[in-house]
């Protein structure tokens, strides 16, 4: 999140701006088409929950009249001697037989003729073994399977009730579910039983009740008090058990409910439900959200218009952002493409009346700050020359003292050769120290007075620290200012080599690029923390044994005279030296 908090900071005001916008209409137009989907899904819901409700009293209705027709078929089969005789009675003569069956079968063709509106097959059992009936392929069952069928169990137990259940046969066509009306047939005048009357319907038949009342989306199911959906329009779902379903028809059949919203067949739905007390199935509408308001909000269509309002408003605004942005975001580019030692650079003034008042005030400050900068570079020039000019003429007493002793030890001692050699030494290096120190001397003779430093060292030290001189031979010729080199040189003699007692310093010059390299390299003790490449660090004593200027002045020197790209670097390494880098440019006079 930083991160991202980060690179927002970093963006110009023109991005900021749109960003800002691109965000507030995506928020807004979200939220709206959310807030207008959700309160059409609530009215949908109400709506539609008020409607299904008309439609599944619609269904109980058909329901109601097709109960009306099978309790009508049950009362004229009770009341039918001719098919009381024919279910009660012995086995007789031939003759006798048939005219018993032809008057039960005139009985049975009158009586079909009352469920002649409905695919239904009659199937009449008696207690003498005898059965008929209308279609042989709803029961395929002989007596003795039909007296363990539970359902005419259940009917010999409650002879006064009609009872509907569902069960399946096999057919010409495969396995199929039935729904059945099951009546025990009950001698009144005797008080007993004397068959069983079936009236029963394929699952496919009884769907037509309610399948006009179907759609996309729009499911009816008939459950039954088990939990078990014996009839469907989505013929997946026969035969499966849905206890949630259920006790969802339980909850609205003791609460009057218009419907509530439940997960169905993990689908988010609407459940509507109506009991039938007769047929003891419980009739459930089960309507799809998803589908349902896919069909009533064209979800597609909405998310194109409202992608269109967006584009439109983004167009929009990016044109108007960008123009009000544009003159100041110009003046922007063109302060940013100043550098820091360029500042005649002045801009033009243009755009809306703000830009051009930072465009006046920006060329302003440029007119003062040049004078500034002018008028300080001066006075630091002439401050550090003035510093430099005093330094030199202040040679370290120390060092006189301890060349010139050593010089007396030579005479007295007899090596008159090596202290003149001495003396000789001694005197270049005050002619270089005590001259103008605004000039500059060739590379050659820079080397020449190094070398007339160290050959004074190892009179007053002895030889154990050596000095290697390299000028590649293209460089004699340049010149650099005097003292760059020496306080270096002076600060590996006398603090490179406290640990290790002997070692050598390396000066090389060469030529990089249109820039003159010297480098200073020891194999003593090395300093901590320069494993990289570092500037000077800026010690608090970094007064020398020589000449007085210290290592930071050189290199303060040296930026002041040529610019920040030229300067000091030190890198190093402890136990195993240091190496100093002077980067001048290239002056042939």
């Amino acid at each position: 999140m930083k991160k991202w908090m980060n690179g927002l900071s970093r963006l110009g005001l023109f991005p900021k701006l749109f960003l800002v916008m691109v965000i507030s209409i995506i928020l807004v137009s979200v939220l709206i088409l959310w807030t207008t989907i959700h309160m059409s899904t609530n009215l949908f819901t109400e709506t539609f929950s008020i409607t299904n409700s008309k439609v599944l009293s619609q269904i109980k209705t058909n329901f109601e009249s097709f109960n009306d027709a099978i309790a009508a078929v049950s009362n004229n089969v009770s009341q039918s001697g001719a098919i009381r005789g024919y279910l009660s009675e012995g086995e007789g003569d031939s003759l006798t037989m048939a005219k018993s069956y032809y008057n039960m079968r005139e009985s049975m063709d009158r009586i079909q003729s009352i469920t002649e509106s409905y695919e239904v097959g009659i199937t009449i059992s008696g207690i003498n073994g005898r059965t008929y009936s209308t279609d042989r392929s709803h029961l395929k069952m002989s007596v003795e399977e039909l007296k363990e069928l539970p359902i005419t169990i259940e009917a010999v137990d409650t002879p006064n009730r009609l009872i509907f259940d569902d069960y399946r046969t096999d057919t010409d066509v495969g396995t199929q579910q039935m729904i059945s009306a099951t009546k025990a047939l009950t001698d009144r005048t005797q008080s007993r039983i004397y068959g069983t009357l079936y009236v029963t319907m394929r699952e496919n038949v009884f769907r037509q009740f309610y399948s006009s009342f179907t759609s996309r989306g729009n499911d009816v199911v008939i459950l039954n008090e088990g939990g078990e959906i014996v009839s469907s329009n989505r013929e997946e779902w026969i035969g499966t058990k849905q206890l949630d379903l259920l006790s969802y028809a339980r909850q609205m059949s003791m609460k009057s409910s218009n419907g509530i919203n439940a997960k169905v067949m993990e689908q988010d739905s609407v459940v509507l439900s109506e009991y039938l007390p007769f047929y003891r199935f419980y009739i459930i509408n089960v309507v799809d959200k998803d589908l349902a308001m896919g069909q009533l909000l064209d979800m597609k269509t909405i998310a194109l218009i409202c992608a269109a309002i967006v584009a439109g408003a983004l167009v929009l605004v990016f044109l108007i952002t960008n123009q009000i942005t544009k003159s100041l975001r110009r003046l922007v580019k063109q302060m940013s493409n100043i550098t820091k030692s360029d500042l005649d650079n002045y801009i033009p003034v243009s755009g809306s009346y703000e830009s051009r008042q930072l465009g006046h005030a920006y060329n302003y400050m440029l007119d003062e700050l040049h004078d500034y900068v002018d008028q300080l570079v001066l006075t630091q020039r002439e401050q550090r020359n003035a510093e430099l000019a005093a330094l030199q003429s202040q040679i370290n007493p120390h060092f006189l003292y301890n060349t010139l002793a050593s010089v007396k030890v030579l005479v007295q001692q007899g090596n008159k050769d090596r202290a003149a050699e001495t003396i000789n030494a001694l005197i270049a290096l005050l002619q270089n120290t005590i001259s103008d120190v605004s000039e500059t001397v060739m590379v050659e003779q820079e080397v020449e007075n190094l070398k007339n430093y160290v050959f004074i060292n190892h009179v007053r030290y002895g030889g154990r620290i050596k000095a290697a001189f390299y000028v590649a031979p293209d460089c004699n010729h340049y010149h650099v200012p005097k003292l760059v080199i020496q306080p270096f040189i002076e600060n590996a003699f006398f603090h490179a080599f406290n640990r290790k007692e002997t070692g050598t310093i390396h000066v090389l010059v060469s030529r990089a690029g249109e820039s003159l390299i010297c480098e200073i390299m020891d194999n003593g003790d090395g300093i901590e923390g320069f494993s990289m490449g570092e500037s000077l660090p800026n010690p608090k004593n970094n007064r020398q044994l020589f000449s007085g200027i210290g290592i930071r002045n050189v290199h303060d020197r040296i930026e002041l005279l040529y610019g920040a790209p030229y300067g000091v670097t030190i890198m190093s390494t402890p136990g195993e030296g240091t190496r100093v880098t002077v980067t001048l440019p290239l002056i042939t006079s």
